[in-house]
């Protein structure tokens, strides 16, 4: 009673604060259109440091805009974040902010996630049309579209166009998601050889997207949020790279930095790039994303994947039987139909529910997941339940690659044994022929160990994990080993369905 004296604020009716359904931050595609539609980003956050944090970062770049302009300058900011801290929709929010500030900024998301910028796309899209509908209004699908892909790009998309003038870009303001990604030198030279049949292209993509910013003749501004973890792919480049080009090619740009970057090495860990940044460039505090929009269980569900794939049970028990197993419904299962039931019980309203699986998972064929049949990634996160395309019909299977930056309410993780646990080890194989193959090079490991990462936090509500009995009449699904893998996920404290 004496706490609650201490409150301030609207009175809390207790039966109606406890039978209150769940609310979790909005998801991306949420968010974006809220952004498209006007709505302020502290509306958008149900998290209040969140909101103030996202604010603060916001018009912090909003600042180094609004000064490159005025002073005809070239500037970079480099955005960090803590994971869940809302970089994405820091982006989203800044390239609309300055779209309606002034249309001749042409201010542009840029993202290498294929599946993420045709999905948000798709929505901003369908929303557009939808509006002017239920305002009386008509906006054709392909009218609403022209303006939404002005808005959110393919980064890939945004080079090719450029590689094939020397004119500077239309956009003013460029903002790249997840710019770590940004190709190696190696990389990108073996790209534009292979598929563009360019010879002499000699630079890495970090170095190309500034030379194409830089062919204005007065101002503009890139903004880079860079992420930490989750890699899967190769030949990324990370933060060394951006900064290299810089030094190297660009040293009359303005650079903008996080303090995190000089003072975390996941960030950078070049000592010598460190020390050039902190004599040639300014640090603002407010260029790092320090507070989570994520809902409290959303956080411990990250910790609790962690703990799972560091192979650290006793902290991963800890976690699930204090912060998880009353907060978020986590079960496995033998049983692929049972799992199936259970997302079709637990999802109301239109929460959304789909089956995800690695894009290795090669052997779950026997079960109708088949992941070589691709995913239309906007229809299966759009599209509703009476479409059998959709991610409710639980027919269609995403990897993590087609679900990476999106999210589902409910999902099934399909977990084949391209990484299974042997001898309280993890072990990696791929999938080749007709039989697995281990996977020896750390870098592919980091990638399939990131992968499942990638899988298991994708739910925002709950998930259940299906693992196969296996088959002891077929070599390539040994009933021992998802009988060792599965032990082991219940060793967890996750219970079985």
């Amino acid at each position: 009673k004496g706490c609650f004296s201490e409150i301030e604020g609207s009175k809390i009716e207790p039966r109606k604060w406890e039978s209150s359904i769940y609310k979790p931050t909005p998801t991306i595609i949420e968010a974006a259109q809220a952004l498209y539609k006007g709505h302020d980003v502290k509306e958008i956050s149900r998290s209040d440091g969140g909101a103030i944090n996202l604010s603060k970062t916001s018009d912090c770049i909003d600042n180094i805009i609004d000064y490159s302009k005025l002073n005809n300058k070239k500037s970079i900011c480099f955005v960090t974040g803590v994971p869940g801290a809302g970089k994405t929709l820091a982006g989203l929010n800044i390239a609309n902010q300055r779209m309606n500030i002034d249309e001749n900024e042409h201010a542009v998301f840029l993202s290498g996630n294929g599946p993420l910028v045709d999905v948000l796309r798709e929505a901003l899209t369908r929303d557009e049309v939808q509006n002017a509908k239920n305002n009386g209004n008509k906006i054709t699908k392909k009218e609403a579209a022209i303006k939404a892909n002005a808005f959110i790009q393919n980064i890939h998309h945004f080079r090719d166009d450029a590689l094939v003038t020397n004119e500077a870009p239309t956009e003013k303001v460029v903002v790249f998601d997840e710019a770590q990604r940004a190709w190696t030198h190696k990389q990108a030279t073996s790209f534009m050889k292979r598929k563009k049949s360019i010879e002499d292209f000699n630079m890495s993509e970090p170095e190309f997207l500034i030379d194409v910013m830089n062919r204005h003749d007065n101002w503009c501004t890139i903004v880079c949020l860079i992420g930490g973890g989750q890699e899967i792919n190769t030949g990324e480049a990370g933060l060394e790279e951006w900064v290299n080009s810089l030094k190297n090619k660009f040293p009359e740009w303005g650079i903008y930095y996080s303090d995190l970057i000089v003072r975390n090495t996941n960030y950078l860990k070049d000592e010598k790039l460190q020390n050039w940044l902190e004599s040639n460039a300014i640090q603002k505090t407010n260029l790092h994303l320090a507070v989570s929009v994520r809902s409290f269980r959303s956080e411990k569900l990250s910790e609790f994947i962690h703990a799972i794939l560091e192979n650290d049970v006793l902290l991963a028990n800890k976690i699930y039987s204090q912060d998880l197993i009353n907060q978020y419904p986590m079960f496995i299962t033998r049983n692929f139909e049972v799992a199936k039931k259970w997302l079709k019980e637990k999802a109301r309203g239109n929460e959304r529910v789909g089956v995800i699986a690695s894009s290795g998972a090669r052997r779950l064929k026997p079960f109708g997941i088949d992941i070589k049949s691709q995913i239309d990634p906007p229809v299966w996160f759009l599209n509703d339940k009476n479409d059998v395309r959709s991610s409710y019909f639980l027919e269609e299977v995403a990897t993590e690659f087609d679900i990476q930056g999106l999210e589902l309410d409910w999902t099934c993780v399909c977990w084949d044994s391209d990484l299974y646990i042997e001898n309280n080890k993890w072990k990696f194989r791929k999938f080749k022929g007709t039989r697995w193959q281990n996977v020896n090079q750390d870098i592919q490991k980091s990638y399939l160990l990131n992968a499942y990462r990638v899988l298991l936090t994708r739910a925002r509500q709950g998930m259940i994990i299906f693992v196969p009995e296996g088959d002891p009449e077929d070599k390539t699904r040994n009933p021992k080993i998802y009988d060792e893998l599965y032990n082991y996920l219940e060793s967890t404290g996750i219970r079985e369905k």
